[in-house]
């Protein structure tokens, strides 16, 4: 994974560090200055094995004195292996007692590089980043600042059959989950998930989940279930806190 910096105001470093970096400690302040806000524009972003995604990560600090710069940004992975660390990108002053800074970055799984994500990278990252004032107060945002990078999932195009079916009788579903193995940048299946099977009733609007079933060890999904009525069935994954929820195009099935 790169990161690589938008065209910037205030240019500054960007370096790639990827030694064991120290467990996230509490934040640290004097004085009264705050990060008054600190946003992503994701709070959740998913990464395939070829696509880049973008995220942006804005804060705006605060002091009476008025903030003299801001300093030490490092987004730090879940297993702590990776730090991508850079000084601000575009920075601010709307007031004369607050800055704000906006860093931009671009996340490419394409392993092109040893800094690029790991599957234990995966999960909640968090913000490491400093404020000082022009009084010589401070503040360091060290753990409440937080956002979670995932490995994306698929669900293949639900098969139910057989088409159409008579009514009463017995329709088989297959299907299959995976997701982006960053170690291999391919996709491989998923084991041991539950995955919802869901119906959808000719004319209705929304799916109801008939029953739950478990991937096998290469994440392929087998069940039967019984035809009562013509519409759509799909396969519903919810998701884990390092990989993202899938949904399947569905399959429709005509009663006869």
């Amino acid at each position: 994974m790169h990161i690589r910096t938008a065209a910037v105001a205030t240019v500054g470093s960007l370096a790639l560090l990827t030694l064991l970096a120290p467990a996230a400690q509490a934040d640290d302040h004097k004085g009264d200055t705050v990060f008054t806000s600190v946003t992503f524009s994701k709070t959740t972003v998913n990464v395939g094995i070829s696509q880049p995604q973008k995220l942006t990560v804005t804060a705006t600090a605060k002091d009476n004195s008025g903030i003299r710069m801001m300093a030490g940004l490092k987004l730090v992975s879940s297993d702590s292996r990776i730090q991508y660390a850079k000084s601000a990108a575009t920075c601010t002053r709307p007031t004369s007692t607050t800055m704000k800074c906006t860093w931009s970055y671009s996340l490419e799984p394409d392993r092109t590089d040893y800094a690029d994500l790991r599957n234990s990278s995966a999960g909640t990252w968090h913000l490491d980043m400093e404020t000082y004032a022009y009084d010589g107060d401070f503040y360091t945002l060290d753990s409440s600042a937080t956002m979670k990078i995932k490995r994306y999932a698929k669900l293949t195009t639900t098969q139910a059959t057989p088409e159409p079916v008579a009514k009463g009788k017995t329709l088989t579903v297959t299907g299959a989950l995976t997701r982006a193995d960053w170690n291999t940048n391919t996709y491989t299946g998923f084991a041991a998930q539950k995955v919802a099977l869901q119906f959808k009733k000719s004319g209705a609007s929304t799916y109801t989940t008939v029953k739950t079933v478990t991937t096998d060890s290469a994440g392929k999904l087998k069940t039967t279930t019984t035809a009562n009525a013509s519409g759509t069935w799909r396969w519903h994954f919810a998701g884990t806190g390092t990989t993202s929820s899938a949904t399947a195009a569905g399959d429709g099935v005509a009663l006869k």
